[in-house]
């Protein structure tokens, strides 16, 4: 018998070490070098002067009020996101394909257009904004504006990331925990949240990163106060960058700690991500 000759199976991409060396050019000059230009700026400070720079209670109060407000929108994403993916998924209504291209819209909108819309909403002369303001409740130039800007730009993460995962549950899941007498929290808690838990966290992650060093749609509705702690990271940045002695090495230096905390949460969303993958057999 003569050994069956094994073709050479062609591929559409070019040979690996062509596809490899494109690969590594364009991480390096997209990701790599841009973050190394960040280090190199950052270590012309020595240890006292970062401690210093970090320690400014304007910079101290930048972070909290970026973390606390993304860590609040991711949250109400994941709720309001949650509900909106299992209407997209679950019921069929006039508008559905509509409501499911919106989902996008924060993505394609520049986010400076976002902000100043959000901001016109919302202030006291906005037609949302005055409804509240005769209840004395102040939504623009607060924290409170800044996560809703925060949940404008983040909600699409946890909806797409939810979508696909509804998509493939079937519903006969729900219908036979139902058949044996579980309650609907029961039927929610037990059968679709085991389900849609990693790509929660994933969507969960996702906009939090996101809001954390949110700047376009943000930078207007906060009113950018010091005095009311209404000034997110990605302002104080830009302010040292734009001030008459432009700040390369302050700016740098904050904008490491903000590259540390994302890196840090994503990879502590990554790694529970996978617990619950592995506990799921997802």
């Amino acid at each position: 018998m003569k050994r069956a000759q094994i073709k050479k199976r062609k591929s559409i991409i070019p040979g690996f070490g062509l596809s490899m060396g494109i690969t590594v050019a364009m991480l390096s000059l997209l990701i790599l070098i841009p973050l190394a230009s960040v280090l190199a700026y950052s270590f012309r400070l020595s240890g006292a002067e970062f401690a210093e720079l970090m320690m400014r209670p304007n910079v101290v109060q930048a972070f909290v009020t970026s973390i606390g407000c993304a860590l609040a929108a991711a949250v109400l994403n994941c709720i309001f996101g949650t509900i909106l993916a299992w209407v997209l998924v679950r019921y069929e209504f006039p508008g559905k394909r509509l409501m499911d291209g919106m989902i996008e819209l924060p993505f394609a909108l520049p986010t400076a257009v976002a902000g100043i819309t959000l901001t016109k909403m919302y202030s006291d002369t906005g037609a949302i904004g005055r409804a509240f303001e005769k209840l004395g409740i102040e939504i623009a130039y607060t924290r409170t504006g800044i996560i809703i800007a925060m949940v404008f730009i983040g909600i699409p993460f946890v909806v797409r990331a939810i979508q696909p995962v509804l998509e493939k549950l079937p519903a006969t899941y729900e219908e036979a925990a139902g058949m044996l007498g579980a309650s609907r929290l029961t039927i929610f808690w037990k059968v679709i949240f085991p389900e849609i838990r990693p790509a929660l966290l994933t969507g969960f992650g996702l906009a939090l990163a996101r809001g954390i060093g949110e700047y376009g749609s943000v930078i207007y509705i906060s009113g950018n106060s010091e005095k009311n702690g209404t000034q997110v990271v990605s302002y104080v940045i830009m302010q040292k960058l734009n001030s008459g002695n432009v700040d390369y090495e302050g700016a740098a230096a904050i904008a490491l700690v903000l590259l540390i905390l994302s890196f840090v949460m994503l990879f502590a969303i990554n790694f529970i991500q996978h617990i619950a993958s592995r506990r799921t057999n997802v």
